[in-house]
């Protein structure tokens, strides 16, 4: 299992739901409606959809269809259990995916363009040593970039210390 952490648009981690759950029975109608998800609830696996509007529209073998708008999150654990992810709106129709991956659901978020196939074949190469060393670094980053960036409104150009600026001085 490796630790996924991208940004994803909402159709994309749709198709992913399908493609990892229901593809070969989802009734075509279904599968051509971005607004159509999978749900499942039970012991082998789960799929939670978090939406302001959600409608039940039919129930095939373990999987619930419903009509979604306005999806703020989703929850997918694997029949197996060995992936755990969680996509959250960020903005629109597109959010951040994150948690644990197996090998099998990394080929379906490939196909379903949910992470690309270096994004994967990097995934897959590093040592769990590694993924934390990059992971540290990269909240480190973060951490500094939100730093220097938090007061830029009133950043001071030098040599012009004390004048008043606006958008256009910059």
């Amino acid at each position: 299992m490796v630790h996924i952490e991208t940004t994803s648009s909402l159709e994309a981690f749709r198709y992913f739901l399908v493609n990892s759950t229901c593809l070969s029975f989802i009734p075509e109608s279904y599968l051509r409606d971005p607004e159509v998800f999978p749900e499942k609830e039970g012991e082998l696996g789960s799929i939670y959809m978090e939406a302001a509007d959600k409608v039940t529209l039919k129930k095939i073998r373990m999987i619930t269809f419903i009509n979604a708008r306005d999806v703020l999150g989703i929850i997918y654990i694997s029949k197996s259990g060995n992936t755990n992810l969680k996509w959250r709106q960020t903005r629109g129709r597109y959010g951040k995916v994150t948690g644990e991956a197996s090998a099998n659901s990394l080929v379906n978020l490939m196909e379903s363009r949910v992470i690309s196939k270096e994004y994967a074949e990097e995934l897959s190469k590093m040592s769990p040593e590694k993924k934390e060393a990059v992971s540290e670094f990269i909240e480190e980053e973060a951490d500094l970039f939100d730093e220097e960036n938090s007061d830029s409104s009133t950043a001071e150009i030098p040599g012009l210390e004390g004048t008043l600026q606006t958008a256009d001085d910059v």
